[in-house]
């Protein structure tokens, strides 16, 4: 049975912020954030109305960010939008895994193997495009400094990509996960997945995600993979009024 214990992931952002990331963080009171460059992340050390106005003069005005959480109070400085939920999933133990090998397109084992590489800053414009196809504004220009990232390419493009985002003692967030929808269904994203898992798995870290809880495709995928819900989170977006 895969874990993620409360105390860490119920407040994910600010557990992150204050261990593996803590060098990324921009605190103010008791309030974190992500530089803008990096994530569009902010979180308190709890739901409450102090730590929320600590929240505003982190932001610019119209900046929009998102808390990871329950519920929280509303504040007069504050424009909170339509949440939704977010399942955070982990992958057990005791799921074994795939052999090593070049991304090989499903059901064509004629077909060319995709090699697998690692992607760093210098592709941060292509990563930013390709995930803007799939959820954009995630994504940004320094957001492959938050881990490690790898990548497929088709005829010099990059078709497909994953890597890590939040990172916290013993545990590595699996994020970024995206296929160009030319190339979908050919396996791509688990084998990009499966790259990183491996890398958790010889580091001793255990492998977890959030993915969109009405986003079907995306967790019928994880669970095949070995991946099982451990609870649903709530995203606010919230914005500086002025």
């Amino acid at each position: 049975m895969a874990e993620l214990p409360a105390n860490i992931f119920t407040n994910p952002v600010w557990s992150a912020l204050h261990s593996q990331h803590r060098h990324f963080a921009v605190s103010a009171g008791s309030a974190s954030r992500y530089p803008a460059d990096i994530a569009p992340f902010i979180a308190t050390a709890a739901p409450t109305v102090d730590a929320l106005e600590d929240v505003p003069s982190l932001l610019s005005v119209g900046e929009l960010v998102y808390l990871i959480g329950e519920s929280y109070p509303h504040v007069q400085q504050l424009s909170f939008g339509e949440t939704f939920g977010v399942l955070q999933m982990a992958l057990p133990p005791t799921v074994q895994l795939p052999e090593d090998q070049p991304a090989q397109p499903k059901g064509n084992r004629s077909a060319e193997a995709h090699e697998i590489v690692e992607l760093s800053a210098a592709n941060a414009d292509e990563m930013v495009a390709l995930t803007t196809l799939a959820f954009p504004g995630y994504f940004r220009k320094r957001t492959c400094e938050m881990g490690k990232y790898y990548g497929v390419r088709s005829d010099g493009e990059l078709i497909a990509m994953a890597g890590e985002r939040l990172m916290h003692d013993g545990y590595a967030e699996i994020s970024g996960v995206c296929t160009h929808p030319a190339h979908r269904a050919k396996g791509l994203a688990a084998s990009l997945m499966w790259k990183l898992v491996r890398s958790h798995r010889a580091a001793g870290i255990a492998s977890w995600l959030h993915v969109g809880s009405k986003n079907e495709r995306a967790v019928g995928l994880y669970q095949r993979m070995g991946f099982e819900k451990i609870r649903e989170v709530t995203l606010h977006p919230i914005s500086r009024r002025h």
